[in-house]
């Protein structure tokens, strides 16, 4: 009697269910079209004020959350979706605790080793004591001196340095890039990895998932991964992550760390520019790039390699352990001498970077053959002559010399992380500006803060001058740009539009004294949205020399007219105020 009184009860719980289908399928045909209607714009309405609520609740930046609500009532359920998707700067929870765990192994070591990674040189200038503790304050990374820093300015010489410095390497080659397009001269710097690799040096690569896409499915990938260069793929993006982070979220930075005493950041991906978007119709791309030396415990060195375990750290579970496992068994092992194993060859998913402690030491290594891996002694000044080929302005500017006793910081930012601190940076220096802000950026998208800054400081007798590609590679950035153009002029800024190709570069130069070299973008995704990275410069002499770079850049240039800009047609006019008002969500 038992299954047969079961099998019942479930015959007539399926019979109750159709008959509750039944009427809800008669009511919902028995509404008319009004009715539809109305329920349409019931949902609508609902819809909208949870939408108005979430961006006034979440979104910090006042002109990216009135840009959302502008989209929100044009385009309504296209902006509902679209903000769900990348509304929010978020990496993901998982991501930032395994990135603050990275920070705190970091700090661990740091403190154990008494290394001050926040002191401040008491040689810095007062009135820029401020504006460096900004940094210190969100970053933890202080001002370190008695660097020797190269400005290389042309992608050959970029080429030629790095890979005079791969083949002398001794022990660890780090690099992380948004974008690596193999093709070109970044070939020749691949084949000088997997040589490093046979010579039992350990390499690493983190590269942008989505930036470096060529780089993943091209057959040099395989090769690198085969010879035992360590890959990792950063903010990976997949249907079912962008439910749970933004997939436009990117990994911005340009980072390479060479043994214990050499470095490079700036702007240049790596990419050769007589291959990378030739297509696009603004020319070849131009870039600058710092290498830097020190043979200090603490420097620049030391922080770029920790920006770098830190990412690497983030992006996996097994990545984070395996850091964690490497720099706590190094030390309990040999105390203060932090040996470091020599690497295999491991698995992209499944293997981290365990190099830190090795790098924050502040004693020579030792590998199993008990040689000392000692700081480089190659002479970082390549006096070669300029190429040919180039244009004369730049090799004007081809062989820049090396200047010694340097003071710098390194300022990294990330959403949610360190997502103001070159923001309020730079606000900070256009405010306290004596005499000259040089801005050299190709995305020049300010909000009405920077505006303000910029202007204000024009009319207080600032010379300010931006120098802008005449075109760059995103269309509405184009016109966003030029939005503000008759601003800054009214107010007296200079507008240098570049016509030698698509200058990439990122500098901005205060006075003699400090210059902003790096990554960051005038816009606000740089701001807020990409990981990004900065050197702050407080030497007089390097500053000269990026403000020499500057100065030839505006050979090249035209200087724009604003009773001729404004004579420009109305349409054109209008259509970059339109564009201007969706800037902050560019």
């Amino acid at each position: 009697m038992a299954p047969f009184a079961l099998s019942s009860l479930v015959l007539t719980a399926q019979v109750d269910l159709v008959q509750q289908l039944d009427r809800v399928m008669s009511s919902l045909e028995s509404l008319s079209a009004g009715n539809w209607a109305w329920l349409g714009v019931s949902i609508h309405l609902v819809l909208t004020v949870f939408m108005v609520v979430r961006i006034l609740s979440t979104q910090r930046n006042t002109g990216i959350a009135i840009a959302w609500l502008v989209l929100l009532f044009a385009i309504p359920f296209f902006s509902i979706i679209a903000y769900m998707l990348v509304g929010e700067p978020y990496l993901g929870k998982s991501y930032k605790l395994r990135n603050s765990q990275a920070q705190n192994m970091l700090k661990g070591v740091a403190k154990r080793q008494d290394i001050q990674l926040a002191q401040v040189d008491d040689a810095l200038p007062k009135r820029y004591q401020g504006v460096s503790r900004i940094g210190t304050y969100d970053t933890g990374f202080g001002v370190y001196d008695n660097h020797r820093m190269q400005l290389l300015t042309s992608a050959d010489s970029t080429f030629d340095t790095l890979i005079q410095d791969i083949n002398n390497a001794s022990a660890l080659i780090l690099m992380e890039f948004y974008i690596i397009y193999p093709k070109g001269r970044v070939q020749e710097v691949f084949q000088a990895l997997i040589e490093a690799v046979e010579r039992g040096v350990e390499c690493q690569i983190l590269a942008d998932s989505v930036g470096s896409f060529s780089f993943f499915t091209d057959d040099w990938y395989e090769k690198l991964v085969e010879a035992g260069v360590i890959i990792h793929q950063s903010l990976p993006v997949g249907l079912f992550k962008t439910l749970f982070k933004r997939s436009d979220l990117r990994n911005h930075r340009k980072i390479v760390v060479i043994d214990d005493d050499i470095g490079y950041t700036g702007s240049f991906n790596l990419v050769d520019p007589e291959f990378f978007k030739q297509d696009k119709a603004v020319g070849q791309w131009i870039d600058l790039i710092m290498r830097i030396q020190s043979d200090n415990a603490v420097s620049v060195v030391t922080a770029l390699a920790a920006v770098n375990v830190t990412d690497i750290g983030a992006e996996s579970t097994s990545n984070l352990q395996q850091l964690g496992f490497r720099i706590e068994n190094n030390i309990n092992m040999y105390t203060r001498k932090l040996y470091r194993p020599k690497p295999a060859i491991n698995d992209i998913n499944d293997k981290a970077s365990g190099y830190l402690a090795r790098q924050i030491s502040s004693l020579n290594l030792s590998d199993e053959y008990g040689h000392d891996f000692k700081a480089s002694e190659q002479d970082p000044d390549y006096e070669v002559d300029p190429d040919p080929s180039l244009p004369p302005y730049m090799r004007a500017i081809a062989n820049m010399p090396v200047i010694d006793n340097v003071m710098a910081q390194v300022i990294p930012s990330a959403p949610r992380i360190t997502e103001h601190v070159i923001y309020n940076t730079l606000l900070t220096i256009f405010h306290r500006a004596d005499h000259r802000i040089l801005i050299t950026t190709p995305y020049f998208v300010p909000d009405e803060a920077l505006l303000a800054a910029l202007t204000t400081a024009a009319k207080r007798g600032v010379e300010v001058t931006l120098i802008l590609p005449e075109k760059v590679d995103s269309f509405f950035v184009q016109h966003a740009s030029q939005a503000s153009y008759s601003i800054l002029m009214e107010a007296g800024v200079n507008i240098a539009l570049f016509k030698g190709g698509l200058l990439h570069a990122k500098t901005v130069v205060i006075d003699d004294d400090y210059c902003l070299f790096g990554t960051v973008n005038m816009d606000m995704r740089s701001f807020y949205l990409n990981m990004e990275i900065s050197l702050a410069l407080y030497t007089p002499s390097i500053v000269e020399q990026v403000h020499t770079c500057q100065q030839a850049y505006l050979t090249q240039c035209e200087l724009l007219n604003l009773e001729e800009w404004e004579s420009r047609p109305t349409y054109k006019q209008l259509f970059d105020s339109g564009i201007r008002l969706f800037s902050p969500l560019l």
